[in-house]
């Protein structure tokens, strides 16, 4: 095998291995948001049950309004006890996660597929250049 020809060779195979360590990075990174988003939520849901158990427990549910951010409304407001909303709030996490969880997984699937279709191009002008070469 001629020099040149091995070296294109060698930059096909190093680029090939990159691009899939870079999408296996990006994946690493998106997969767990929407499980820690959940988790968050429901650890705060945990606490808003300890307090709506509480002898106290309109005091104590709004100390918790600006911790629970975007839930604050519905767990301390509406129809309902705080158990029950606090019961809503908590499927409704779980079914945003679960949303999350799709839209994450679709993304990934597409990134995979765009990031194979682009290193099989590469690796082709990469060979091809490295065939003109050695004519």
């Amino acid at each position: 095998m001629q020099s040149s020809n091995r070296a294109g060779l060698t930059g096909f195979l190093l680029s090939a291995f990159l691009i899939v360590g870079l999408t296996g990075l990006f994946a690493i990174y998106a997969i767990p948001i929407p499980f820690q988003r959940a988790l968050n939520k429901q650890a705060l849901l945990d606490e808003a049950t300890q307090a709506a158990n509480a002898p106290d427990a309109a005091v104590r549910l709004a100390a918790l309004r600006s911790k629970l951010g975007d839930m604050a409304d519905a767990v301390l407001g509406g129809p309902g006890t705080p158990q029950e909303r606090i019961a809503q709030v908590r499927a409704a996490t779980l079914a945003e996660m679960d949303a999350e969880v799709d839209q994450i997984s679709l993304r990934l699937r597409w990134l995979v597929v765009i990031v194979t279709i682009s290193a099989a191009g590469f690796g082709a002008a990469l060979l091809g250049l490295s065939g003109k070469r050695t004519e």
